[in-house]
């Protein structure tokens, strides 16, 4: 039994993390738009009526897989002003990141939407951008989850008037169902969609989509970004935007069982989920019975083996060398699984050193990590077999809204860490090492499926998971997303202040009680989550079968997300 239908119709499909961005991507797709077009037009809806987790002026990760196979990496992510002091944060700020504009690195998500629509979609900017106008200018009624999110960072808001004014009108937050209107944000996304449509008209679609860019980077929304941020005390110059594109970096692919699962590059956490997915191959969990203790205890060594790796070698592979091929290699996998202790869990982050067992940390005496929700996701497959996956984010409770354009410039920059010796440390012109980390699989039958979550560090964890529920143990996407999830917290987080919770597995609470149990005999020291939490992630997920043709969505009850077919 699930709480939702597992959806799916003959043409098309669409999950995204909140359902009007759904309804708006499905009425793109009936309109004649194919999972691009439908998929931009979703993820400028999710920066509108996500506010506190997505954002206009945010990130915006994109993985394309066209019908003929073609796969395509559209990084979506900025980088730090070229004028940034490197030593900024260790000088001036203790080795810590304040709040505010110093962490704002290029905001991307318009550059990396118009690229997908230049590159892959049919339709223009002005035709995608309708329903994100409308919610933005019309409003959208609050619900609960967006209105607890204000209201645990309403302090926050606060230190910030023009945030304070949208998200607090008269100090307070917007009640569940009151209508959440922003003018500004609207005029904003009119006004690119205005810029587009005139030059469409004079020159076509390519050139509508030109000027839609510029009116961003090099036009007016640029002068009032550049101007505020000097005002600010920011870093963020003219050039910096105008010389601006989303890279399109090479997408990662590797075979499990005839399966080809694909990440971004090291840009992201992506990769993690490879690793992790291998590294349970290599420790054999065959036989094991789903969320078993002997299970989920594997599962967890496996992804602090994953993550470890991450904390140790990713950041941009374009001023640093990953060694991708060597920490996705037998050698290394061979190794590390052969590290992993059946019978008692890793007490902290494994060391580099593949034959450093002993993991020396300390454990934490903190009962409750500083997490937050943030990012969401969006998942589309068209009639040709087209397929879309995207994880667009930014938060706006820790940096200032921007007046009279109503979004924030990427505070994405605190997910660099303040010392520039570190692998994803600060660096003018470098990108900070990104959480938002879309995927797609191709089963061995050929089936086609676009999956991701909003979930900070426990993205990749909820995604491993679902995918191994499907591949493995048999369950259809709707099953796999709902079925209880766990979470380790043994690795510094990617977030400021960079929380490390040695030993930690947070596990939903309708995993029995004696399975906790003996998981807390193993060593782990465990968190116990709710029945259903956010905490968990939110997988959405479309499958294409191209045998069928037909196309089902799944969406994940634990948010607002929702899955529509036709």
């Amino acid at each position: 039994m699930t709480t939702r239908p597992l959806v799916s119709g003959p043409r098309h499909a669409i999950s995204a993390g909140h359902y009007l961005a759904s309804a708006a991507g499905l009425a793109i797709l009936e309109a004649g738009g194919n999972a691009i077009d439908a998929g931009v037009a979703a993820g400028l809806v999710l920066g509108v009526v996500q506010p506190d987790i997505v954002n206009f002026g945010g990130v915006a990760p994109i993985l394309i897989r066209r019908a003929d196979g073609r796969v395509e990496s559209i990084a979506g992510l900025g980088h730090w002003p070229m004028s940034l002091p490197p030593d900024i944060f260790m000088r001036e700020h203790g080795g810590k990141m304040p709040r505010g504009v110093l962490r704002t690195v290029v905001p991307a998500a318009p550059d990396a939407w118009i690229t997908a629509l230049e590159r892959h979609g049919t339709m223009g900017f002005a035709d995608v951008a309708g329903a994100a106008i409308r919610f933005a200018e019309e409003g959208f009624p609050v619900y609960p989850m967006f209105a607890e999110s204000v209201a645990s960072h309403a302090k926050d808001y606060a230190g910030f008037p023009t945030n304070a004014a949208i998200f607090l009108p008269g100090g307070r937050p917007h009640p569940v169902g009151a209508l959440f209107i922003q003018k500004d944000l609207a005029a904003t996304i009119r006004f690119m969609a205005d810029e587009d449509r005139h030059a469409a008209a004079r020159g076509g679609r390519e050139a509508g989509l030109r000027a839609a860019h510029d009116a961003f980077y090099r036009g007016d929304i640029a002068r009032q970004i550049v101007a505020f941020m000097k005002a600010e005390g920011g870093y963020l110059s003219a050039e910096d935007l105008a010389n601006f594109r989303s890279r399109l970096e090479p997408a990662l692919t590797r075979d499990w069982r005839g399966h080809e699962v694909t990440t971004s590059g090291p840009w992201c956490q992506g990769p993690a989920l490879l690793e992790a997915l291998l590294l349970m191959e290599h420790a054999g969990f065959d036989g094991m019975e789903h969320n078993s203790p002997d299970y989920l205890h594997l599962l967890a060594e496996c992804l602090k083996v994953a993550m470890a790796d991450r904390e140790y070698h990713f950041g941009d592979p374009a001023f640093r060398d990953v060694p991708l091929d060597a920490l996705l290699g037998e050698t290394h996998l061979a190794a590390r699984a052969a590290a992993i202790d059946p019978a008692r869990a890793h007490p902290g982050m494994p060391s580099p050193r593949l034959n450093d067992g002993t993991g020396k940390h300390e454990r934490s005496e903190r009962l409750v990590a500083a997490i937050e929700p943030d990012t969401s996701y969006v998942a589309v497959v068209d009639r040709e077999g087209n397929a879309f996956s995207a994880t667009p984010s930014d938060g706006t409770w820790n940096v200032p809204v921007i007046p009279g354009l109503g979004f924030v410039a990427s505070p994405r920059g605190t997910q660099s860490r303040p010392d520039p010796a570190h692998p994803c440390g600060v660096r003018p012109g470098a990108r900070p090492r990104l959480t938002p980390n879309p995927a797609l699989c191709v089963t061995r039958e050929g089936a086609v499926i676009p999956f991701g979550t909003p979930g900070g560090d426990v993205q990749i964890q909820a995604m491993l998971q679902v995918l191994l529920n499907h591949l493995h143990f048999g369950m259809d996407l709707q099953e796999a997303i709902e079925a209880p999830r766990v979470a380790t917290y043994s690795f510094p987080s990617s977030f400021a202040p960079y929380d490390y919770f040695p030993g930690r597995l947070a596990v939903e609470s309708r995993i029995p009680a004696a399975t906790r149990e003996a998981l807390r005999d193993r060593g782990h020291e465990i968190q116990d989550w709710p029945d259903w939490t956010w905490l968990a992630g939110s997988v959405e997920a479309v499958r294409y079968d191209p045998v069928t043709g037909v196309k089902a969505g799944a969406a994940d009850p634990r948010r607002p997300a929702y899955a529509l077919a036709m």
